[in-house]
């Protein structure tokens, strides 16, 4: 009887974490910025970055990462888009700001808004 606990434990365990893999991938997503633009007081430059964010979908923190450091931080809100987008698309402000504005992330139906920008 005692060999049978062990394996249901094991399988118990690895299940916990998949979930907590999972959940971790569920508020990030990769994004590729091809131009400079600013997200809060941060100059981001070209380059691959990383958006994290946390609590309510309408009052989220959102920290931009990249090579495991985060470079800004700023508000903004979840985005409900009809359909899955085919791509990954950024809006940024074509006024003198160049403010990232938006984060639609390939194969999803959310999108980002980031309102401190």
């Amino acid at each position: 009887m005692r060999s049978l606990k062990f394996p249901a434990l094991v399988a118990v365990a690895a299940f916990a974490l998949s979930l907590g893999t999972f959940a971790k991938d569920f508020h990030s997503a990769n994004f590729d910025l091809s131009q400079t633009a600013k997200v809060g007081a941060t100059v981001l430059q070209p380059g691959h970055y990383k958006a994290e964010w946390n609590g309510p979908d309408n009052a989220l923190e959102i920290s931009i990462v990249q090579h495991g450091k985060t470079l800004a931080t700023t508000q903004g809100k979840m985005k409900e888009l009809p359909s899955k987008s085919p791509y990954a698309a950024l809006i940024i402000r074509t006024d003198n700001t160049q403010k990232l504005d938006e984060i639609d992330f390939a194969n999803r139906t959310d999108a980002l808004l980031l309102s401190g920008s």
